[in-house]
């Protein structure tokens, strides 16, 4: 039986805090100052110094504005430094607008044909809910941008730059999702009323010529082909003629994006590690690459993390960064915020709890471009934000490995750095799928 809060239990509460000779100076602090000046804890600075042993030149940051497009990029960051080194690049960025364009064209045929998977449903069904909820957004995951790249290619910058609606897409994503769900109600009454399967495709069709006209008009119409012309950090002048997206991305870029794999970190009861996995209605590209991730302890994921970075390649990862992290001053430490002492009160959870109970998931992604080793041992990491130069150190922030072991829960590696049995099983097993609303199906 449901229980009212008594007066009697109001009264205790009060005369408890009465009691507490700190309580008014806390209340006066908390009160003006807010929860989390109140319970910084400055001396985490002194540790997180941008002083690494290994330290990768990655050059300028980016900056993705007012969207959600940090997934797409610190992949493309990733690749851009691989560029930038080998044709003495280092100012270059390759276009998040291109890539954002064709996400989200192949998003709505995704949602168009989830839709119509689960038109059998009522609209109350918790899986026709969670697909309306938000048809599409900004965020993805790191296996999707790979299924774009590899039906799509890439371009540079300057070829495909951004636009207001790239930079600051509420507009855009509020208007997509507008006639998304409303394709939605006419998609599932073809279903109701039997229609044919012809007129259902012909009826997507439709729907998918207004999704890229839409688009064209918010984010420009894709390049197809074009002239990459440049100046080195040498200053040498090059021009090539009659590229592609994928020519481009072939030549330049020159990876094998099925060498590089997701390896997780989520240590729930229903997630075994050294076993694959996958989401449920998670992806972009239909009939594309699939998201797949590798689950591993957090001593296997750091030093996969590690290998990379001492082959000398940055490494895409996600967090949840706003746990523990002061955005101004790029540190993301544990021990930043004292919010215990502050309230007298136990706050601590375990990773597991969180991911379970809803405290935390995947909201960011970002490059690893550095680490601190110390007797062979991990102490914190160098991290390339994509929020411009204005935080941090020039946009770059410092990660304690305690915050790493707390809420990083993926990193991309080349699968070479992998251990014989963990390679196999990353190839070959067929991933457990989760539900839709699983947290490793969050999108950063």
């Amino acid at each position: 039986m449901s229980k009212e809060i008594t007066a009697d239990q109001t009264a205790r509460y009060q005369q408890a805090l009465a009691a507490d000779p700190t309580a008014k100076v806390l209340e006066r602090a908390v009160s003006h100052q807010g929860i989390l000046a109140t319970s910084a804890d400055y001396a985490s600075e002194t540790d997180m110094t941008p002083v690494l042993s290994i330290d990768l030149d990655t050059g300028k940051v980016a900056n993705q504005k007012q969207s959600g497009r940090c997934w797409m990029f610190a992949a493309l960051n990733t690749m851009r430094h691989h560029l930038a080194d080998l044709f003495n690049l280092s100012d270059f960025e390759l276009s998040q607008n291109y890539t954002n364009f064709w996400d989200k064209f192949e998003k709505a045929n995704y949602f168009y044909e989830n839709v119509l998977a689960t038109a059998d449903q009522p609209t109350s069904s918790r899986k026709v809910a969670f697909l309306m909820a938000t048809p599409q957004q900004d965020g993805g995951q790191w296996d999707m941008l790979c299924a774009i790249i590899e039906k799509y290619g890439i371009v540079p910058k300057s070829v495909m730059p951004e636009t207001y609606n790239s930079s600051k897409s509420s507009e855009l994503n509020s208007t997509l999702n507008l006639k998304l769900r409303k394709d939605a109600v006419t998609l599932r009454k073809l279903v109701a009323d039997k229609a044919s399967d012809a007129d259902i495709a012909a009826a997507k069709d439709k729907m998918l010529g207004e999704v890229y006209r839409l688009l064209s008009f918010s984010l420009g119409e894709p390049v197809h082909e074009f002239d990459f012309e440049y100046r080195d950090d040498d200053k040498n002048y090059h021009i090539d003629k009659g590229l592609t997206p994928k020519s481009f991305f072939d030549k330049y870029v020159d990876w094998n994006l099925s060498d590089y794999v997701s390896i997780i970190n989520a240590p729930t009861a229903d997630k075994p590690y050294n076993h694959t996995y996958t989401v449920e209605m998670l992806g972009n590209v239909v009939n594309g690459r699939q998201v797949k991730h590798l689950n591993v302890t957090m001593k296997d994921f750091k030093a996969l993390a590690i290998k990379q970075l001492q082959a000398g390649q940055s490494v895409w990862f996600g967090c949840d960064v706003g746990q523990s992290s002061e955005r101004q001053k790029g540190i993301m430490d544990t021990k930043f915020y004292d919010k215990d002492a502050l309230f007298n009160i136990d706050f601590s959870t375990t990773k597991a709890e969180r991911l379970d109970y809803g405290e935390s998931m995947m909201t960011h992604a970002m490059v690893l471009t550095g680490v601190d080793l110390v007797d062979g041992q991990p102490t914190k990491w160098k991290v390339e934000n994509s929020w411009g130069e204005k935080v941090g150190t020039k946009g770059y922030f410092v990660m304690s490995d305690a915050w790493m072991d707390e809420y990083c829960y993926q990193v991309v590696v080349n699968k070479q750095f992998l251990p014989d049995d963990l390679k196999k099983t990353q190839e070959t097993e067929e991933p457990t799928v989760l539900a839709p609303w699983d947290p490793m199906g969050a999108l950063a």
